[in-house]
């Protein structure tokens, strides 16, 4: 969920009360926003970054916050790769942002532009290995940010996920081809990370599972990565979908991705977390219960009610902490 109201990649008062506001509400875990490990693997120029320790120590009182009301922090490294320099959803302009208006030329696994967006300049080896480093760099920050739990954006039509997909990855060398070597980079960079963040931190993957899109990225194939990246040290996959390309096609109804999320769990052996109009107490519970997924993130509906997970437990009589302030709240 992107708040867009950065400063040169640094996180302003906005962002404090926003995230702090989910810790008073209940939730066990809050991930920030995807955050660029490199200045142009922002997806706008107003994003958050972590690629330099003034954007680290910005976010420490943040995570105190968070840790003071009783839960655990947890931040998206990302790289936006094609659609990356674009103007935010309030600006007047659509589309990438001009130079002369502060955006920037895009990289990508091969020069094929997102549908309305600049042509992005294909990664070569030393640009590849300068992604690697940023990542694993901007995991050594948020760790000295204080945060618990780290998550590889590899989602959403971004880098990563640029790289698995044919329909955007046209390579013809040991990243492109075959599904091993279309995951070679995210492979790389949980690799890296790992290294960087030793073995006692969660580390998490968010992927979509598939692109809704013919020729595209499947669920099956995103089983198979899963897989990978759990022998690698991830910890648990993040189930999105598509986001890839814009002529995709989505039948959306509530929960429409958790059958993605299961398919990744028992493909891929991994636990797994359910995303997508997950909006209710009951239908949260049900999806856990089900066996679907091992946990639940949600984004839109915590935007709509802070305290949705307080609201949650109050509705399916489950015995949680409640800060001190809203016990009122829990008993009548």
């Amino acid at each position: 969920m992107c708040m867009y109201s950065a400063v040169e990649g640094v996180v302003q008062e906005w962002h404090h009360t926003h995230l702090a506001q989910f810790a008073s509400g209940g939730a066990g875990l809050i991930v920030a926003e995807a955050t660029a490990v490199v200045p142009e693997g922002r997806i706008s120029p107003r994003d958050v970054g972590l690629w330099n320790d003034e954007q680290r120590d910005a976010w420490k009182p943040i995570v105190e916050a968070i840790h003071a009301r009783g839960a655990a922090a947890g931040i998206q490294l990302a790289h936006a790769g094609r659609k990356a320099s674009t103007w935010w959803p309030w600006a007047d302009a659509r589309g990438s942002v001009p130079e002369a208006e502060g955006g920037w030329i895009t990289t990508a696994p091969s020069a094929v532009a997102f549908e309305g967006f600049s042509s992005p300049v294909a990664l070569d080896s030393a640009g590849i290995e300068a992604v690697i480093d940023g990542f694993a760099a901007a995991a050594r920050r948020a760790l000295d940010a204080g945060f618990d739990v780290l998550e590889l954006h590899g989602a959403h039509g971004y880098l990563l996920h640029q790289f698995l997909s044919p329909l955007s990855n046209r390579r013809d060398d040991e990243y492109g081809g075959s599904l091993e070597n279309r995951a070679r980079l995210l492979l790389r960079v949980v690799d890296a990370v790992r290294g960087a963040m030793g073995e006692d931190v969660p580390l998490f993957v968010r992927i979509s599972a598939t692109d809704h899109a013919e020729g595209g990225f499947t669920s099956d194939e995103a089983a198979t990565v899963a897989e990978w990246a759990s022998q690698r040290g991830a910890d648990l996959i993040d189930v999105s979908s598509g986001g890839l390309v814009a002529h995709q096609q989505i039948s959306v109804f509530p929960g429409y991705q958790v059958p993605l999320a299961e398919t990744v769990r028992q493909g891929g052996r991994i636990p797994v977390s359910a995303v997508g109009l997950i909006t209710a107490a009951a239908q949260a519970e049900q999806v856990l219960a089900d066996g679907a997924a091992d946990a639940i993130f949600a984004g839109r509906e915590w935007l709509r009610d802070p305290h949705f997970a307080l609201r949650a437990a109050h509705e399916l009589g489950a015995d949680v902490a409640w800060p001190p302030q809203y016990e009122r709240a829990h008993w009548r």
